[in-house]
C-alpha cells in the first residue's frame, strides 16, 4: 500500500535548543514535523554545555514521532539530510561510542583567555589567512584542546586514535552509519581546515595540539555518506546531505547565486552572502566560510556575520526574567508601545560576535527611566535583533551591495510580523519572508534530495521558493538614523565595560 504513496525527503535539524525532524515533499513543502528541546547546562558563568547522548536520544525520538504522527512509512523516505548547530564540539570513545565529556556549545566562552594568549603571540593573522576566521572561543579548535587538556589519559588516547572529534553533524552521522565524517561547511568552522585545500591543515593542528587521528574525513555537502537502518524497518535509508545550519538556510532560500544573501533568526542570527568560487577575506569583522559544495564540483564560499544572541534574548525574557510566558507574546507586547522610549538592550550574554569579536563583552540595558515597562524592554529586545543585523549589512563589502537591496529572512522569529517590520525600518529597504520559514531544515532536505536525484538541479529547486510577505520600510530616514545612532552608543558602552576589567 505505501509503495503508491508520495516519496519524501527527511531532514534532521539539530539546533542549539532542540532537535526537529521534518518530512518534505517534492514541492519543498512540509508534510510532517516533530520537535523536542534538550537541556542547557551552565556549569560556570560563560560556559554552556549539552549532553550528546540526550541529543542522540531526542533525534531518534523525533524521527519516530514524526513518522507515527504523520502515518508516513519508511518506504516513502528516499533520503535523510542533516543540518546542525555549528562549532559545538564533542569527543567520544571510538570503541564504545560514548562521549568522554559534555559537548561544549558554540556560545561557550571558557577558552577566551587561550584565544587572547594566541593573539598576543601574533598567531591570529596566520590563522585568519588559512581559515577565514578570527581567533575566538566561538570556534571548535580551542574547545577540543580544552577537553584534551583536562585529562592526560584523554591526550594519550587521542594520539593513539582511540578518540573521535566531531561537531554535531559528525556525532549524528557516526550514530546513524558508524562512519566518521563531516562536510566542508562544518569543517570550515573549526579553525582547523584550510579554505584553499578544503583539508585539515598540519600547521593549525600543531598550533592547537589536535592529533589528525581523531578528525573526521571531510566530504562534500551533498552526496551519499552511508545508510541508516531504522529500528522499526528493514529498509536502509541513505544519509546523503550535511550542511551547517546557516549554510543550510542559504541553501533552503535557494541562495545558489553569487550575491545572494539571507539572514536567519534563531538562538543567534547569521547573515550569509554567497561569494561564489571566490574566497574574500573581510576587513570589517565578517567571517570567510564555505557556503556549500556538491559532490564533484568546486566549493562555493561565503561571507558571514555571526550574531551570538537574538532569539536567545527572548528566551532570557521568558526563562530568567519571567516577563513573558512564551515568545508569541512579544509581538503584542511590543506593539502596545510606540517605541522603546530610548531603551536599548545589547544582548552580549556570550560576548559580541561580528563585527566586534569581543568575547569579554557582557549584556547591557541603557536608557532606563522610571517609566520603563516590560513592553519597552520587549520592544528593545526585538529592536536589538534588527540593529545587530544592520551592523552586519554595514560591514558587507560595498562592491557587493545591490542596486535594489532586499533581505531574505527565515527562522522561527520571523513569524513575528512586528520584528520583520522593525527590521525593514532599521535597514531602509524591503525584508522578504518566504512561505517555508524553516529553511534550515529545507536546505538539508534539498542537499539530500540532490544527492539521490529527488530533485535534478538548482533550477528545479529555485522554482520551489515562494514569497509569503514583503515588509516595506515605513520609518522616516531621520528617525531611522537617530535610533541606529542610539544603538551604536549602547554598543560602545558595552565594549567599554569589557575593556575596563
Amino acid at each position: 500500500m505505501s509503495e503508491n504513496r508520495e516519496k519524501l525527503i527527511g531532514a534532521i535539524d539539530q539546533g542549539t535548543t532542540g532537535t526537529r525532524f521534518i518530512l518534505f515533499n517534492h514541492e519543498g513543502l512540509q508534510v510532517a514535523s516533530a520537535y523536542k528541546e534538550h537541556k542547557q547546562y551552565y556549569p560556570q558563568p560563560g560556559w554552556v554545555e549539552h549532553d550528546p547522548m540526550e541529543i542522540w536520544d531526542n533525534t531518534l525520538e523525533v524521527i519516530q514521532q514524526c513518522l507515527k504522527d504523520s502515518e508516513c512509512s519508511w518506504e516513502q523516505v528516499v533520503g535523510i539530510g542533516i543540518t546542525n548547530q555549528r562549532e559545538t564540539t564533542l569527543l567520544w570513545d571510538s570503541q564504545s561510542g560514548k562521549p568522554v565529556h559534555p559537548a561544549i556549545v558554540w556560545q561557550d566562552r571558557r577558552t577566551a583567555d587561550v584565544c587572547d594568549r594566541l593573539k598576543l603571540e601574533g598567531k591570529e593573522g596566520g590563522v585568519r589567512t588559512k581559515t577565514g576566521l578570527p581567533l575566538d572561543p566561538y570556534f571548535s579548535a580551542t574547545k577540543a584542546a580544552w577537553i584534551l587538556d583536562q585529562d592526560s589519559d584523554l591526550k594519550r588516547k587521542a594520539k593513539e586514535g582511540a578518540l573521535r572529534f566531531g561537531t554535531i553533524d559528525s556525532w549524528l552521522v557516526w550514530n546513524l552509519t558508524e562512519k566518521h565524517l563531516t562536510d566542508v561547511t562544518n569543517a570550515s568552522r573549526t579553525l582547523l581546515m584550510n579554505l584553499e585545500t578544503l583539508d585539515w591543515d598540519d600547521e593549525l593542528l600543531s598550533l592547537f595540539e589536535i592529533p589528525r587521528e581523531i578528525l573526521p574525513e571531510i566530504r562534500s555537502s551533498s552526496e551519499v555518506y552511508g545508510e541508516w537502518s531504522p529500528p522499526e524497518s528493514n529498509r536502509k535509508i541513505p544519509v546523503c546531505g550535511i550542511l551547517g545550519d546557516q549554510q543550510a538556510a542559504l541553501f533552503g532560500q535557494s541562495g545558489f547565486g553569487e550575491g545572494d544573501k539571507k539572514n536567519t533568526y534563531g538562538t543567534g542570527s547569521f547573515l550569509v552572502l554567497n561569494t561564489g568560487e571566490e574566497i574574500i577575506h573581510s576587513e570589517t569583522g565578517l567571517l570567510t566560510t564555505v557556503a556549500y559544495q556538491r559532490e564533484g564540483e568546486p566549493a562555493k564560499y561565503a561571507l558571514e556575520g555571526s550574531i551570538f544572541v537574538t532569539g536567545a534574548a527572548v528566551q532570557w525574557l521568558r526563562d530568567e526574567l519571567q516577563l513573558i510566558e512564551s515568545a508569541d507574546e512579544t509581538e503584542d507586547l511590543a506593539r502596545s508601545v510606540e517605541s522603546s522610549d530610548g531603551v536599548f538592550l545589547v544582548p552580549g550574554f556570550a560576548g559580541l560576535g561580528a563585527p566586534h569579536w569581543n568575547p569579554h563583552a557582557r549584556g547591557m540595558i541603557v536608557g532606563l527611566t522610571r517609566g520603563t515597562s516590560k513592553a519597552h524592554l520587549v520592544r528593545a529586545t526585538l529592536e536589538s535583533m534588527a540593529f545587530q543585523t544592520r551592523d552586519l549589512i554595514e560591514a558587507m563589502p560595498a562592491n557587493r551591495s545591490d542596486e535594489s537591496p532586499s533581505l531574505k529572512v527565515d527562522g522561527g522569529a520571523v513569524k513575528n510580523n512586528l520584528l520583520c517590520q522593525i527590521q525593514s525600518d532599521a535597514l531602509g529597504f524591503p525584508v522578504v519572508r518566504p512561505v517555508v520559514q524553516e529553511t534550515t531544515a529545507l536546505g538539508a532536505a534539498f542537499a539530500a534530495g540532490l544527492a539521490v536525484g529527488y530533485w535534478k538541479d538548482f533550477d528545479e529547486i529555485r522554482k520551489l521558493w515562494k514569497v509569503d510577505r514583503i515588509f516595506e520600510p515605513q520609518m522616516k530616514e531621520v528617525q531611522r538614523e537617530e535610533l541606529y545612532s542610539g544603538w551604536q552608543r549602547a554598543v560602545r558602552a558595552a565594549l567599554a565595560w569589557a575593556e575596563d576589567r
